[in-house]
């Protein structure tokens, strides 16, 4: 894996940890406040971004991932932001990220130690 993939990798992982975040406060505090709401967007853009720049590295995702899905919902949220059901970033929220979470935590590890390689080597 080079540097700039394990770069992205570990961008993905530290924004699925703040969205878990998001979902630890649960669904009626998200609900209620336009913070979290904007925070869980932003989030989801980044990590819409994040997996287009990942499909052009030619990365392969793992099961259970689906970087075109990702960048749509980033297109989505950018365009339509007027039309965002609170209901469906949620549940991308609540559902879709831990299981991203836990489809990426081998290419996760991968990133970590050829970030560690970099650290040595510098």
């Amino acid at each position: 894996m080079d540097r700039r993939t394990a770069k992205e990798l570990l961008h993905v992982r530290d924004w699925l940890s703040r969205a878990r975040e998001i979902i630890e406060r649960g669904q009626s505090a998200y609900d209620a406040d336009d913070l979290l709401q904007e925070a869980g967007d932003s989030l989801m853009m980044k990590l819409g971004e994040a997996a287009n720049r990942l499909s052009r590295r030619e990365l392969p995702p793992p099961d259970g991932v689906e970087w075109a899905l990702a960048v749509a919902n980033r297109n989505w949220l950018i365009h339509q932001y007027d039309e965002i059901d609170r209901k469906q970033t949620w549940l991308t929220l609540s559902v879709d990220m831990p299981e991203w979470g836990s489809a990426l935590a081998p290419l996760f590890a991968e990133a970590e130690a050829e970030s560690s390689l970099d650290a040595e080597a510098d």
